[in-house]
């Protein structure tokens, strides 16, 4: 391993801790992140689950991408309840997509198709009984999880892949063949939730009104 890339690795590992013990604290800061990173993940799936096209494997996956991930950060940072809503959003579609790839699907229409009838309905459930609170902090301590598992793994793996692909696919193939990774995954996403739900029983963030 070198330097430059333990460096990287401790940073990501320090990002990952922090996103997942306080990360509802922080999360007018990361939303437009996780704007982009659902935009750029979801415009490049869907073009796969439409087409047939690997992931990232041709320039219009990669335009389409790029450019959901722009709108959705813009968005995310001057609306905070469409931001809310795309977190929320994000977390279903992440959680039936994973779930049907458990049964042995893989990302295909039918696949995309029901993460994305579950992103939506994760949204409309969060809007309209007002969870926003506990959704975020699940949301970030999953993803805090999975940047720390994703880390420790890429650091190691002889296979450089692409990082925002493989971000993905190291956690859930980690999670999936590996009881010791799973058992690292559900403790560091629970000690997260339990964490963030104790020390934020009074914490209410401050959002400032849409600056548009």
């Amino acid at each position: 391993m070198t330097f430059e890339l333990l460096c990287a690795v401790i940073i990501a590992l320090l990002i990952g801790v922090a996103m997942a013990f306080n990360g509802y604290r922080w999360f007018l800061i990361l939303l437009p992140i996780f704007g982009f990173v659902w935009g750029f993940g979801l415009g490049a799936q869907t073009m796969q689950a439409l087409f047939g096209q690997a992931m990232f494997a041709t320039v219009a996956s990669w335009v389409v991408g790029l450019l959901a991930g722009v709108v959705f950060a813009v968005l995310s940072y001057f609306f905070y309840l469409f931001g809310v809503a795309l977190f929320a959003s994000a977390l279903g579609y992440t959680l039936a997509v994973a779930l049907m790839q458990a049964l042995g699907l893989g990302l295909n229409f039918i696949t995309w198709l029901v993460g994305i009838v579950a992103a939506v309905a994760m949204a409309f459930v969060v809007l309209k009984f007002n969870v926003q609170k506990y959704v975020i902090i699940i949301g970030t301590a999953l993803a805090g999880a999975g940047v720390v598992v994703a880390s420790v793994i890429y650091a190691f793996s002889p296979n450089k892949e692409l990082i925002v692909q493989y971000t993905a696919l190291a956690v859930r193939t980690a999670v999936s063949t590996s009881f010791w990774w799973l058992l690292i995954f559900v403790v560091l996403a629970g000690a997260g939730i339990y964490t963030q739900i104790v020390t934020t029983r009074s914490f209410v963030l401050e959002v400032k009104e849409n600056k548009f």
